[in-house]
């Protein structure tokens, strides 16, 4: 066996712990936040507590990720991928809505879509500006 192979896989078990190591704390944060929607009745309180909540924190932050140097591939990987991954799930975010539009909430959800979606672009670009943002750089002219 040639070393490329053995060097290529010693990089993708190194890329897979990084992901991992934001995952699993991403999950967990999004676990306890489910639980803020556990109290309520209907669709609707459990997404904009829970879901809603998640995901903006998660574009927030992936904005922020976004905003660094290419050359932080590592912090791609365990913040961007791993951790805001596994905090923002369109799957949850689904079945949410889903079962909200079942209850009859109609509008709501169509609002809640909307926000989530106008939202989560906003807040990565806020993210984005704010992590290329330096306090001490000079004004611009």
């Amino acid at each position: 066996m040639s070393a490329t192979p053995s060097r290529s896989l010693h990089g993708d078990l190194r890329d897979l712990a990084l992901v991992a190591a934001g995952a699993i704390p991403g999950a967990l944060l999004r676990w306890r936040l489910e639980g803020l929607g556990t109290a309520g009745v209907g669709g609707l309180r459990g997404l904009v507590e829970a879901d809603f909540v998640a995901n903006m924190v998660g574009c927030l932050l992936l904005g922020l990720v976004l905003a660094q140097s290419a050359r932080r591939r590592r912090l791609m990987l365990w913040a961007g991928i791993g951790f805001c991954g596994s905090l923002t799930t369109f799957s949850s975010w689904m079945l949410q809505l889903a079962r909200a539009l079942r209850g009859g909430e109609v509008w709501d959800s169509l609002v809640v879509l909307v926000a989530s979606l106008l939202g989560g672009l906003v807040l990565v670009a806020l993210g984005h500006a704010l992590g290329r943002w330096r306090p001490d750089s000079p004004p611009a002219r």
